[in-house]
């Protein structure tokens, strides 16, 4: 199974989440909530606890939303790809303006593009960006971006749900404001959570918006420092996920997460070589743009999407995601996050692919 999402969990969490189911403020629970909690800090690699929302990464996306975007703020909402211009929505509905700065959707956001358009726009206060837009296969330049934008002044919400846990991604390095990512992508995971970190300036603005959900389940400032002993959760955590990312934070740091990134990297090189190599076309305009947790290509001359991907299945037992919105029957895409970012699991679809296509022109 080497679709973008969710992905194949991994067997410590299997495990884990066949453990026993205690009530959420057991003594036990609510120290265990806290070491998740640090654990989760840890690998965010910021000083600022992180906060865990109890629904799968869109919560976590429109909450940011709702929470940082005020009726006065001007968001620039930068598109890639189709998740990217799917935030227009929110922005919109929370804030007074949004300006896009768009590219074609093989392409990535140049950050010079950027500084331009807040040159041009000295009153843009947020801006929104999705790390990596899997139904593009590209990864945008976050550091650059967020160095960018931290210059100007305005706050940075960046979707990294396809994206953290499978390279150097991290919230405080890169000037991010909300970071938001999801437990069933790179982690190896289960869907079902949010894991979202906040600066202390986001925090600040949060607090100052008046229009910020307040007693909502979209409500993001209703889980802040909910792993601090005497305070109250805002709705019952989801036990069983919460037993489940702990496994797979520990399975990360185990691993190391210099070695999970190069994981990730050697088996989408590996795809993109043996996809080139058999005349077959990347969906992004140059490699160099194409992340390493899932590799989007065209769908050769003579098959439909569908056709291409049910024969992998149905032929050799390999499942890939078909494209979404706008790369909806333009291309397949191979991912490489969590347990299926195996260099063997690339050589095999390479050679199943091979068998297909080489039939085809006999």
């Amino acid at each position: 199974m080497l679709t973008t999402g969710p992905v194949p969990v991994y067997p410590e969490v299997l495990k884990a989440l066949g453990s026993p189911v205690l009530y959420d403020y057991h003594p036990t629970f609510r120290q265990f909530y806290a070491d998740v909690i640090e654990k989760l800090r840890v690998a965010f690699r910021s000083s600022i606890a992180p906060v865990i929302m109890q629904g799968e990464a869109i919560l976590g996306i429109e909450a940011a939303a709702a929470a940082l975007i005020g009726g006065n703020d001007v968001v620039l909402n930068l598109v890639s790809g189709v998740y990217g211009k799917g935030f227009e929505s929110w922005a919109g509905r929370y804030g007074k303006e949004v300006v896009e700065l768009a590219v074609p959707f093989d392409e990535i956001i140049d950050p010079q593009a950027v500084r331009e358009a807040l040159h041009r726009r000295p009153d843009i206060s947020v801006v929104s960006l999705c790390h990596h837009d899997t139904p593009s296969g590209t990864l945008n330049p976050l550091n650059e971006i967020g160095a960018t934008v931290a210059e100007h002044g305005a706050y940075l919400i960046v979707d990294a749900v396809s994206s953290f846990g499978g390279l150097d991604a991290h919230p405080q390095a890169a000037h991010v404001d909300i970071f938001i990512t999801s437990p069933s992508k790179c982690l190896g995971s289960t869907p079902g959570l949010s894991l979202i970190s906040v600066s202390e300036r986001g925090w600040e603005k949060i607090e100052r918006n008046a229009d910020a959900p307040r007693g909502s389940f979209l409500s993001l400032a209703a889980w802040k420092d909910a792993s601090i002993p005497g305070r109250t959760f805002p709705v019952t955590p989801s036990i069983a996920e919460i037993y489940a990312l702990d496994a797979a934070l520990d399975r990360y740091a185990l691993e190391g997460p210099e070695n999970v990134w190069a994981r990730h990297a050697e088996t989408a090189a590996i795809a993109r070589a043996g996809l080139l190599e058999l005349g077959v076309t990347l969906w992004p305009k140059r490699e160099a743009w194409c992340a390493p947790t899932a590799t989007a290509f065209k769908i050769p001359g003579g098959y439909t999407d569908v056709e291409l991907r049910d024969r992998l299945l149905n032929e050799h037992g390999i499942l890939l995601s078909l494209g979404r919105g706008d790369t909806t029957g333009k291309v397949l895409r191979i991912a490489h996050m969590g347990a299926s970012a195996e260099p063997e699991f690339a050589r095999k679809t390479i050679t199943a692919l091979s068998s297909i296509l080489s039939r085809s022109t006999d």
